[in-house]
């Protein structure tokens, strides 16, 4: 094997291994890729049972039921469609009905939404109280809600 052979093996070996490796990482993040849905969106759209997702919305007032054990079952809702979910464990402290979540699972049989993870959001209306004085010293009214004192 000459000199120019062997540059050129290696070069391609280079290459084939580079080709195999980028193709091992996006099989992997294509099986850990979870698309981010609202209730709304579940209208046009079709999925398949089994299929993970992630759904966000807010958690309907009076809908939330708790089962046996750490059975919870409550309703995500944009106001526009609404979703039915259940979940089995401990849901993070900031949960409650009216408030932002976003649950992450699959679909079962039926329309039923089961969760393995619930993440509960804050308050999109914070303001940090720098600013939130700032604007009040402009004259904007704010509700009180907005800065953590």
């Amino acid at each position: 094997m000459t000199r120019k052979q062997k540059r050129l093996a290696v070069i391609g070996g280079g290459v084939a291994f580079l080709v195999a490796a980028v193709l091992l990482v996006m099989f992997a993040f294509s099986q850990s890729i979870a698309y981010f849905y609202v209730p709304a969106d579940l209208k046009t759209t079709t999925i398949e049972p089994g299929t993970r997702i992630r759904l966000g919305g807010l958690v309907e007032t009076g809908s939330l039921t708790r089962g046996e054990g750490s059975t919870i079952t409550f309703t995500v809702t944009d106001t526009i469609g609404t979703v039915p979910v259940t979940y089995t464990g401990i849901l993070p402290d900031l949960f409650r009905e009216g408030q932002g979540v976003v649950a992450e699972g699959a679909f079962a049989e039926g329309g039923l939404f089961v969760a393995d993870t619930v993440l509960a959001k804050h308050d999109e209306t914070y303001m940090p109280k720098d600013v939130a004085d700032r604007l009040a010293a402009q004259g904007v009214e704010l509700s009180g809600k907005e800065t953590i004192k």
